[in-house]
């Protein structure tokens, strides 16, 4: 059986590709636009997010049978909760200044609605193998276009990738400028709607 037949790697391709939670369900946008200044930052945000998806996924799911309906979000706000508290510490722990740089954005990883509707839609319906993998698959799909965002920001606002400058210093006695605009929001805002835009019009015309 080939790969891409497998149950797996449907489970993994869908949130990584064809439904994207930034650019095809418009979902965590908020810390898209925060922490995607830098490469380092999105990297950083990236691996934190696919930890906390995928093991909250996997957690929940070995528990579906055993958590009462009437108080699942209270023990899956409590898993992720947890997760989320465990990636903050370590960051503060042995990689503080990156810890500083993402500020507040690792603790509202729990917020992400990416995660509790990864928790509720498939990890309460599905055996934990597959809900380890489309944890993993939303982390990919999620940390691939913060990663994208940020290379282009950070390359075009402050001339650097992941802090080492790229452009050559006769570029700028030339008479180049890096673009403020990239570093704001609203450049993030463009980004994001022109990839958006870009993987619909890919998607759509493979079907």
């Amino acid at each position: 059986m080939k790969l891409t037949r497998t149950k797996a790697f449907k489970t993994f391709a869908g949130p990584a590709w064809y439904e994207n939670p930034i650019n095809m369900q418009m979902l965590g946008i908020c810390s898209a636009l925060a922490v995607t200044v830098q490469l380092k930052t999105a990297f950083v945000m990236t691996l934190a997010m696919t930890f906390v998806v995928s093991l909250s996924n996997l957690i929940i799911s070995l528990l579906r049978n055993v958590i009462p309906g009437n108080i699942r979000i209270i023990v899956e706000l409590a898993v992720i909760a947890s997760l989320v508290i465990l990636a903050d510490e370590f960051l503060r722990a042995y990689y503080f200044e990156i810890s500083k740089l993402l500020s507040v954005f690792v603790g509202l990883i729990i917020t992400n609605c990416i995660i509790l509707g990864r928790a509720e839609g498939f990890a309460l319906s599905n055996p934990p193998h597959l809900a380890f993998v489309d944890g993993l698959g939303n982390g990919v799909g999620y940390g691939s276009v913060l990663m994208s965002v940020a290379l282009i920001r950070e390359l075009f606002g402050s001339g650097s990738i992941f802090g080492y400058t790229v452009v050559p210093e006769r570029l700028y006695a030339a008479g180049y400028e890096d673009m403020g605009l990239m570093l704001l929001a609203p450049a993030a805002f463009i980004i994001i709607g022109l990839m958006a835009w870009l993987q619909k019009y890919l998607v759509n015309s493979r079907k």
